[in-house]
């Protein structure tokens, strides 16, 4: 296994090497002239459009294990670190996902984590990463939905259309609740009462729920756990340190209480959600807690 011998710089640069040509070939290489064609404004061109994107998408992901497994000491054929599932999965099915955010790896990782386990991931993005070349116009072409984060209004408008869409086919929703990526410095500016985890944000989760909650098969509450490192985590991730990052899913019923209700206007809903959620939360930081003394 080439990681056990060569410098750990040197296995980053290698994957680097290797995954932005896959990127560029699972994107660019294929995808370009469906994503020209979801332009032409007829609805059934451009549903074709979107899944043949997330076809190529998920071969994509596909050729990062195997780049992955060419060049790092993984402990699962089938994901990126140590996988458990506490509870079963149908890939026909749509489900909400929901995890903490440490890192740009959270993504790659949970695409890997649940790849051909659960339909094509799509996250709730920056209205700003639309502008990133490549990665931008190909989330655009699979109907991921860019959010502003500055007005309410326009952001529960572009959750109802998202959700109008993946209502047409199974899909897992992602949210990364603290809307951030974690740090110290943020946890004390927020003054979250949590230890390892911001404080989450409820709005947009209500939204989602009251727009397609009953289409969800459950929710998959995930927890991510890095080793520890004195490199960006991402870098760390690609130079093969956190090849036993612990990627832990557990399998929650919604309750039918948090399906339907008016967040915006309903103080009471908006109490009991919040209430839901942050239990969701408070269990969450004490598994950190524990995986990370265990690490």
């Amino acid at each position: 296994m080439l990681s056990r011998v060569l410098p750990r710089p040197l296995i980053g640069v290698l994957t680097v090497c290797c995954m932005v040509p896959a990127l560029l070939l699972w994107t660019i290489g294929t995808m370009i002239p469906a994503i020209l064609l979801k332009l032409v404004p007829i609805f059934t061109l451009q549903r074709w459009c979107s899944r043949y994107c997330v076809w190529c998408a998920r071969r994509w992901v596909g050729t990062n294990q195997w780049i992955f497994r060419a060049l790092h000491d993984l402990p699962q054929r089938d994901a990126y670190g140590q996988f458990v599932l506490d509870g079963a999965l149908e890939p026909g099915k749509s489900y909400l996902l929901i995890c903490n955010h440490q890192s740009w790896a959270d993504i790659l990782v949970l695409f890997g984590s649940f790849h051909r386990r659960v339909p094509f991931l799509r996250f709730f993005l920056k209205q700003d990463l639309i502008y990133v070349p490549i990665i931008g116009v190909v989330c655009w072409a699979m109907d991921f939905p860019f959010m502003t984060r500055k007005s309410g209004a326009a952001d529960i408008a572009t959750t109802r259309r998202a959700c109008e869409v993946y209502k047409l086919d199974p899909v897992t929703v992602v949210n990364f609740l603290e809307g951030t990526r974690f740090t110290a410095a943020k946890q004390a500016a927020k003054k979250s009462p949590f230890q390892h985890l911001l404080r989450p944000k409820s709005a947009g989760l209500s939204y989602t729920l009251n727009a397609m909650g009953e289409q969800f098969a459950g929710l998959i509450d995930v927890t991510v756990v890095y080793q520890p490192t004195r490199r960006p985590l991402v870098w760390s991730w690609l130079c093969g340190e956190q090849n036993q990052v612990r990627v832990q899913a557990v399998m929650r019923p919604i309750p039918t209480g948090m399906l339907h209700g008016n967040y915006a206007e309903d103080a009471g809903f908006r109490e009991r959600f919040q209430a839901w959620l942050n239990g969701l939360w408070t269990q969450k930081d004490a598994l950190l807690v524990r995986l990370r003394a265990s690490s």
